[in-house]
């Protein structure tokens, strides 16, 4: 019952949201996807999309990105949190993508998080994205999880696993945008932790 619980709870949540474009999304070449979702780490998608859109009209290739001068693409990434760590750890990456990987980014968890930049929670986002079965664990899918007692942990790789268990593999890569836009979309806490106490109540 717990896990028909978290399904109906989670299309609930779905329905509820907005359909604000998140940073991993719509980006074409699976690259740039890659490129924009380390550009959202601590950062809201909301500033991040239209900075990743100034970067890849500024850099329209791999190859291009990864011979960058660093202060041309500080100067892009400026209002982004971290922008200092996250220019260098692009033009590495692109680099690295470019020399060791042929241009293409790797579908590959283990692969992805040896890159520069790259974590555990942009890594399962940009799979999810590519179509993998994949849970990406930032503050809001962390907030909301426990919230509504899918997980115990604070810990965003122990909740992964938890939420990994309760769901079936064809709704993970649901969770992560759909928690994500449920949290953008209330973003009054009383109104979002009033919400969630409702879903709490279904059967």
């Amino acid at each position: 019952m717990r896990r028909e619980r978290a399904m109906k709870q989670l299309s609930a949540l779905g329905s509820m949201s907005g359909r604000m474009r998140l940073a991993a999304e719509g980006w074409g070449a699976p690259w740039k996807t890659l490129i924009a979702t380390m550009m959202s780490a601590q950062s809201r998608d909301e500033t991040t999309v239209p900075i990743a859109l100034e970067l890849f009209s500024r850099y329209a290739t791999l190859k291009a990105l990864s011979s960058a001068r660093y202060a041309d693409v500080l100067a892009v990434l400026k209002s982004l949190n971290y922008n200092r760590t996250k220019a260098k750890n692009i033009i590495e990456c692109a680099r690295i993508l470019a020399s060791e990987y042929h241009g293409e980014a790797p579908h590959d968890f283990d692969k992805l998080i040896a890159l520069p930049g790259v974590g555990r929670k942009t890594a399962n986002v940009f799979l999810s994205e590519m179509g993998h079965d994949a849970i990406g664990v930032d503050t809001h899918v962390a907030y909301i999880s426990r919230k509504l007692g899918w997980t115990n942990n604070k810990s965003p790789e122990k909740i992964e696993a938890d939420l990994t268990a309760l769901f079936p593999k064809k709704y993970w890569k649901k969770v992560n945008p759909v928690l994500v836009r449920f949290g953008k979309t209330y973003t009054s806490r009383k109104e979002k932790d009033g919400i969630l106490e409702g879903l709490k109540a279904i059967p």
